[in-house]
């Protein structure tokens, strides 16, 4: 077989059996089979063994995903190892960060983070931040801006350290146990599965280590180098607190019960579209009166999409949602569903929004409903800082599904008690007002010129329209013109946009 093997036409290097195994040796060692999870898995001593084993030297990057949200230890602890370890000038690069966070701040002081890339910053991080605490700008990038980056190596990430619920000993991980309805789960694992594919090594931290296999994964083995069991991963009460509950608040309904007339008039309301809603107050409340109106005329929608709470599962569970594509999950029903739903799938964060492809999922989007800071009269929006100046937000997906949706409607409050949310200019431009089409209030709607279409619909329905500047001007009626922040004239912050095009500065506040 050899001899004719040389003369096969248009082929070559080819190998007979023997070329890759001993035929001889074919022979199944029976003894040996029950011991393979033992003897040929990733699973390392600890932390520290991975770290060294990963490669991982001074001044390269580190990421983590966020999906643990205010629950998270893996953060923390790896970046204090790090720090024992002697570990100088990294780059981190988080999907986002938060309040538990705070113990961040001494390693920046100590030199071990030099530099830092998510989507957001919270707490009193972000505070130090605000002030100046970074010799170097934060790099602020939306959920499909980072993917994007991530993709083309505009961020390189050197080793990702990602917490997952259950991982078993080769490394497929997942967001919640199948075994087990018991123990920590945050549902799907969106955002870590970019870093586990593109990372030049990757670990596991888990606290829950599962026998072979454990499908269907959020991460596949393919994609980990490393196991690390630890006591602990995170606190539950910060990751999934119980479902997420229906606001009650008077002008949150308004909103609400306004954006989805707006929908409706809007022409999308039609058996098969798609759409996204927030998870706060109005935004969420969207979802019930939606539900009302699909009911009302007998359809469904095709599928939602984005971070999913109970409220879209109800829907899906009711029939009314056929599909749900799942980036990162809110609560406990997220979660559960997400284990038990035939068509609750998760998607990473490439699918839901890189700008790269044209079949990320925010394109096949008809509405998104979006909340917002503040928001000015060219519709930009502001998502990321406060009206202090102060960090205090993420950009998440917003950016991304404001272009990508047919409609994307934004609900805004005139003002948060003194404090006004109708702008002649936003305090940071996160989301640029070209692809903001609607802005909600409780006290009407304000549609971009440039979608002359809704508004004809709109005033046919008797929806309240109003210029933009009209809202703004109601807002000084109610609270005055306040006093501008002031600014030193040094950045700390760089806010890009999807595409990884510089779209504003933050300046350090006084």
């Amino acid at each position: 077989m050899k001899d004719e093997l040389k003369y096969i036409t248009g082929l070559k290097d080819i190998k007979g059996i023997n070329g890759i195994f001993d035929l001889e040796n074919l022979r199944k060692d029976y003894s040996t089979l029950l011991q393979k999870e033992v003897s040929h898995n990733k699973i390392v001593s600890g932390l520290e063994e991975a770290i060294q084993k990963s490669g991982l030297k001074d001044g390269q990057t580190i990421s983590f995903h966020h999906h643990f949200r205010g629950g998270d230890f893996i953060v923390n602890m790896v970046v204090e190892k790090l720090a024992q370890m002697g570990f100088k000038n990294l780059v981190l690069a988080p999907s986002s960060l938060t309040d538990c966070h705070a113990p961040l701040i001494k390693h920046i002081q100590n030199g071990v983070i030099r530099r830092i890339e998510t989507s957001g910053l919270r707490g009193k991080l972000a505070d130090e931040v605000s002030r100046g605490l970074m010799e170097t700008p934060v790099v602020f990038r939306s959920h499909g801006g980072r993917a994007y980056a991530i993709e083309t190596g505009e961020l390189p990430i050197d080793v990702a350290f990602l917490g997952a619920p259950s991982c078993d000993p080769f490394g497929n991980a997942n967001g919640y146990s199948r075994d087990s309805d018991e123990g920590v789960k945050c549902g799907s694992m969106g955002y870590a599965k970019c870093d586990a594919r593109y990372a030049k090594k990757t670990i596991i931290l888990t606290n829950n280590i599962v026998h072979f296999p454990n499908v269907p994964f959020g991460i596949p083995e393919s994609d980990v180098d490393y196991i690390v069991k630890v006591n602990e991963i995170g606190d539950p009460a910060g990751i999934m607190v119980g479902a997420t509950r229906y606001t009650t608040n008077p002008k949150e309904l308004v909103m609400a019960e306004m954006a989805a007339d707006v929908i409706e008039a809007s022409g999308c309301l039609v058996d098969g579209f798609s759409f996204q809603t927030g998870t706060g107050g109005a935004s969420l409340a969207v979802s019930r009166f939606l539900r009302e109106k699909m009911l009302a005329r007998g359809i469904t929608a095709s599928f939602a999409l984005g971070g999913i709470t109970g409220s879209i599962v109800d829907l899906h569970e009711e029939g009314l949602v056929k599909k749900i594509l799942d980036v990162q999950g809110f609560d406990l029903k997220a979660a559960d569903s997400l284990k038990n739903n035939r068509f609750h799938h998760q998607i990473s964060a490439e699918y839901y929004a890189s700008p790269r492809g044209a079949g990320a999922a925010v394109n096949q989007l008809d509405v998104v409903v979006l909340s917002a800071l503040e928001a000015d009269l060219n519709f930009n929006v502001n998502v990321l800082t406060g009206s202090d100046g102060i960090i205090r937000g993420a950009i998440g997906g917003h950016q991304d599904t404001a272009y990508g949706a047919s409609v994307s409607i934004i609900i805004c409050p005139l003002t948060r008690g003194r404090i006004p949310c109708i702008v002649d200019r936003v305090g940071t431009i996160v989301t640029p007002g070209r692809t903001v089409d609607v802005i909600v209030t409780e006290q009407g709607v304000a549609v971009n010129p440039e979608r002359r279409d809704l508004l004809d619909r709109f005033k046919a329905a008797k929806i309240p329209v109003h210029p933009i500047e009209e809202l703004r001007g109601m807002v000084e009626a109610i609270v005055g013109k306040p006093d501008p922040v002031e600014y030193t004239g040094r950045v700390v912050g760089i806010v890009t946009y999807r595409d990884g095009s510089v779209i504003d500065l933050i300046h350090q506040v006084k």
